[in-house]
């Protein structure tokens, strides 16, 4: 017994069927929102990059570029490149296009402007749109499965209730076969050796522990004696007060399995089981690394409370306390404040489970149905 999705051609599952239009550099993001505003039952991805970086970003961006594109909940793609950028959209194409997935490029300079290419870009879209309604739900196991964990806007109970709960999920997903992926390098400072410690070989705990402690060193040169510090003043509120405090709280959405691989920002995982992925703690750039990794459904803690979603994956988000869920009933699907109010971990987390497979068989979330829709790409250097 699995769940319901759509196989794509790579032999990959999506939890969703989205045609998808992708800028391929910031100065496109006007056309792309164009084709979206005629046709809002199409998914839009911008954003900030594509052109005036270094090498190392145009490459970061570029993988993060095509593996939004390649995400299994994507069946069909459509790019619109500007044509004088860094970062081409025919070699996007190329690179999403060996998944076996239909691929369209607009080129503005190349279409006479953007009028012309949003145009153009509407009629491709509908035929994309057809193309994709063809394809129907098929039963498929867990293994087929990956599903990233975040956490943002915490509170002193996000360690206590839901992100406990959702170790308790990894822990069952990881069981069926399925990959779990635990991110936020920052939010494991403090943990290294605990983590390292549930490596599966030597080598990956020594990869463990040289990332977080890189990662230290790069807070320490940033922010001096206030690295251990270094958490939002909403964290702060919560009733957390360093970012040890907050990690050892954040680990436990890893559950208690073995750890197979460690993986770099927007980079698939080879393995399956519980993976981490090298991306920062702020949540919607954690989030754009694991939607471009392949993660198909997200889980996300928060004791603060955020709405913030992803456009072409699911993202389930869990209140750490009964006030919150009960204020922003409209962005909360699940509240772990019942475990503080005498439901066991187990208990919740079985509502979660439920919640996750049957989001995963195509029950929207609540941030779907507000179309909380955010993507931030990272980057390790200057704009130039």
């Amino acid at each position: 017994m699995g769940f319901s999705g759509y196989v794509r051609p790579d032999g990959r599952v999506g939890v969703r069927n989205h045609v998808l239009i992708l800028s391929s550099v910031s100065c496109a993001n006007g056309v792309v929102n164009a084709i979206g505003r005629e046709l809002p039952e199409v998914k839009t991805i911008t954003h900030t990059e594509g052109c005036g970086r270094g090498p190392a970003d145009i490459g970061l961006s570029n993988r993060t570029l095509v593996g939004l594109g390649s995400n299994p909940n994507v069946a069909a793609l459509l790019i619109i490149g500007l044509g004088c950028e860094f970062i081409k959209a025919p070699g996007i194409r190329d690179a999403v296009a060996a998944t076996g997935k239909p691929v369209e490029v607009l080129n503005i300079q190349e279409k006479g402007g953007s009028i012309k290419t949003a145009s153009e870009g509407v009629k491709i879209a509908k035929k994309l749109l057809e193309q994709a309604a063809e394809t129907k739900r098929t039963e498929c196991g867990w293994d087929k499965l990956s599903v990233g964990l975040e956490c943002g806007g915490s509170d002193a109970l996000s360690g206590v209730t839901a992100n406990p709960m959702v170790g308790a999920t990894a822990d069952w997903l990881v069981g069926l076969g399925a990959t779990a992926v635990l991110s936020e390098t920052t939010e494991m400072m403090g943990t290294a050796e605990v983590l390292a410690r549930r490596a599966a070989t030597p080598e990956l705990g020594d990869r463990i522990r040289k990332l977080i402690e890189k990662q230290e060193e790069l807070m320490n040169l940033h922010l001096g004696p206030f690295k251990n510090i270094s958490i939002s003043p909403g964290n702060m509120d919560g009733g957390l007060s360093t970012i040890r405090e907050k990690s050892m709280g954040c680990i436990i959405k890893g559950g208690t399995t073995t750890i197979n691989d460690l993986v770099e920002y927007a980079a698939t995982p080879e393995k399956a089981g519980l993976v981490l992925m090298d991306t920062p703690g702020s949540d919607i750039f954690s989030l754009t690394g694991m939607a471009a990794g392949g993660c198909q459904i997200m889980i996300f803690t928060t004791g603060r409370g955020t709405p913030a979603g992803f456009p072409t994956v699911p993202v389930i988000k869990v209140a750490t306390n009964s006030a919150l869920f009960e204020k922003m009933n409209d962005d909360m699907d699940i509240n772990a404040g019942q475990i503080i109010e005498g439901k066991s971990v187990e208990e919740v987390s079985a509502d979660l489970n439920g919640l996750l497979e049957r989001v995963a068989g195509g029950e929207l979330t609540k941030a779907e149905k507000n179309l909380q829709e955010s993507v931030s790409i990272l980057t390790v250097g200057p704009a130039f």
